[in-house]
């Protein structure tokens, strides 16, 4: 009879559980590092990004959780849910940065939203604003300038909505299941276009969010920070832009970096790395 163990080995041994540790790691120091950055819009005291990367890392803890388990269509269902909250990320910040001003303030149906009074539009109603917005322009040019992120969507509800036979042994580590290692190959893929479509975004608004928090408490210790300096990205943004946005996206990449006053080819962090090879 066929048991999971003989894919064992092959299986636990994929790339995915190495990369879902990596950007588990990413949004809690993302967590930190926006903190001290306060939202227009909204009468919540923190910034509401804080807890929607929170949300985020809990959810990729899932995601290893169910794949370690075998389950590989609830592992799909959960990375429909990271690809959502991505997008509903993106759409309140882009909302509340179009909609405050001076003279309002508050912008009604996100602070509704926080309050739990009212509900976000659908996703495709949010999705279509966020690629019909002159501010996203330039990147969302570059991700949607093809059916990637159409066919990303479609495969995650395949998968939640069982719309093959397939999906559903794919959940039973007992069934056997020649391409389940080959699934994981698919998944892994759409993890990363999915982190690369939200790192894009999300930066190229809030470039302020790559700020590196050491210059402020350098300042706030009355030192005086190396010149230039205060453009130096932390090295976890670093890391996350050479190692996932440059090889895959280069288009993009260089897109930010010409959108963006912070230097996103950090000379500090550069340093530190050949120093520690």
């Amino acid at each position: 009879m066929y048991t999971f163990t003989d894919l064992e080995t092959e299986y636990k041994e994929h790339k995915i559980f190495d990369v879902l540790s990596e950007l588990w790691e990413f949004y809690d120091y993302l967590f930190d590092s926006v903190a001290p950055f306060a939202n227009a819009g909204t009468a919540f005291p923190q910034n509401i990004d804080c807890f929607v990367f929170s949300s985020i890392k809990r959810t990729l803890e899932s995601i290893k959780m169910v794949l370690s388990n075998g389950c590989v269509n609830d592992g799909y269902s959960l990375l429909r849910k990271y690809y959502d909250v991505t997008i509903i990320n993106v759409y309140t910040q882009l909302f509340l940065e179009e909609h405050s001003t001076i003279e309002h303030f508050m912008v009604d149906s996100i602070d509704n939203w926080v309050k739990g009074t009212e509900k976000l539009p659908p996703f495709r109603t949010m999705s279509r604003y966020i690629r019909e917005s002159e501010r996203l322009k330039p990147i969302t040019e570059l991700l949607f300038k093809d059916r990637l992120y159409q066919e990303i969507r479609n495969r995650c509800n395949d998968y939640t909505h069982y719309n093959s036979y397939r999906s559903l042994i794919l959940n039973n580590k007992e069934a056997y299941c020649p391409n389940r290692v080959k699934v994981l190959d698919i998944i892994f893929d759409d993890l990363v276009d999915i982190f690369v479509q939200h790192f894009a975004c999300i930066f190229y608004l809030h470039d302020k969010y790559m700020m590196n928090t050491e210059y402020v408490d350098l300042v706030s210790m009355c030192f005086s920070p190396e010149e230039d300096s205060l453009y130096w990205v932390p090295p976890f943004i670093q890391d996350a832009f050479d190692r996932w946005i440059k090889p895959r996206r280069p288009d993009i990449a260089e897109e930010m970096k010409s959108k963006t006053c912070m230097n996103l080819e950090c000379p500090f962090h550069n340093a530190a790395r050949n120093m520690s090879s």
